[in-house]
């Protein structure tokens, strides 16, 4: 059988409804070679059975429980065939010519390992989701623009740190190398840890404006709340652990203490501190596997630390 170019993978749990609404954007994508495939996570709302009674062309890899985000992005990769993997969230959707740009702007940069387009808020499409991720050497990870009015600064395809995993298409052959997503993080973070990796193998990531989609934005998991702080406080500083090169780390290891300070103090206003400690006490566990996992990636990298630098500073302040 002929196996499509792409593959545009959903990730979907207890979303009926919103695969409901979301789902027939992905399907019209006027691409001419892809699947669609829906990778439920445990879903107890009917969904599989409604994908199956609608939607009957969409293949369905029905997960028996919920393996959290990260596992289960690695499934997606897995059950994508398509020679590039667009990984998308069920609440996000997509202009028809979104695909076809980012498998073009893959084909003509053979040195991405991903690519994402401009990603507008589905309920303010004058406002911006995200163009791409960024990071800060404190360790802060934040979608680049998030928030701020389109009003033309977006508007030139550019290289960036990362993009984000709403939506966004990767390289099949650059998991082979890069690795999958750390399934140690659960969810939180695990996307630009993978870019990190991906970006320290000597891959880049590029920002395309001409591919659109509306993210409606915490249609599963929600906004920040006791679980996204918590996986946020601890899976950041094993991104550090894991990442930064030597240099990097003695360099820059002040601004991450003076981060997670200011990270606890806010916690202690908002009664919170209870949750950041406990995330610090796992993260504190998971050192060994993390300084494991450090000695692979450093011993691969092929990019120096003071290319590193320059990218990174490139996008402002440590904060």
């Amino acid at each position: 059988m002929h196996a499509p170019r792409a593959s545009a993978v959903v990730l979907s749990y207890d979303g009926r409804d919103l695969l409901e609404s979301f789902l027939p954007s992905v399907l019209a994508q006027d691409y001419g070679d892809f699947e669609v495939v829906v990778v439920d996570n445990g879903s107890t709302d009917g969904s599989v059975g409604m994908l199956r009674e609608r939607w009957p062309e969409v293949r369905i890899v029905a997960l028996p429980e919920n393996v959290g985000v990260t596992a289960a992005l690695n499934a997606m990769v897995r059950a994508g065939e398509g020679e590039y993997v667009a990984l998308l969230n069920n609440d996000v959707e997509l202009e028809p010519s979104w695909l076809r740009i980012l498998v073009g702007v893959m084909d003509r940069r053979p040195e991405l390992a991903s690519s994402a387009g401009k990603l507008l808020q589905h309920r303010n499409r004058g406002r911006i989701d995200r163009v791409g991720d960024e990071v800060r050497w404190s360790s802060a990870c934040f979608g680049r623009g998030s928030g701020d009015l389109d009003s033309g600064q977006f508007e030139t395809g550019e290289e960036v740190f990362t993009v984000g995993g709403a939506a966004a298409v990767y390289r099949r052959s650059a998991f082979a190398r890069v690795g999958p997503f750390d399934d140690d993080f659960f969810a939180y973070v695990e996307d630009v840890d993978w870019g990190f990796r991906a970006r320290l193998a000597g891959y880049a990531a590029w920002y395309e404006p001409t591919a659109v989609g509306y993210h409606l934005g915490g249609g599963t998991l929600g906004g920040i709340n006791p679980f996204s702080l918590y996986h946020l406080r601890r899976n950041q500083l094993w991104l550090v652990l894991k990442n930064y090169p030597a240099a990097s780390l003695l360099r820059h290891g002040p601004s991450v203490l003076l981060f997670n300070l200011a990270g606890l103090g806010m916690a202690v206003r908002r009664r919170q501190v209870g949750l950041v400690l406990k995330a610090y006490r796992d993260a504190l566990r998971g050192v060994r596997p993390a300084l494991r996992k450090r000695r692979t990636i450093q011993r691969s990298r092929t990019v120096g630390s003071r290319e590193l630098e320059r990218f990174i500073e490139r996008a402002g302040r440590p904060w």
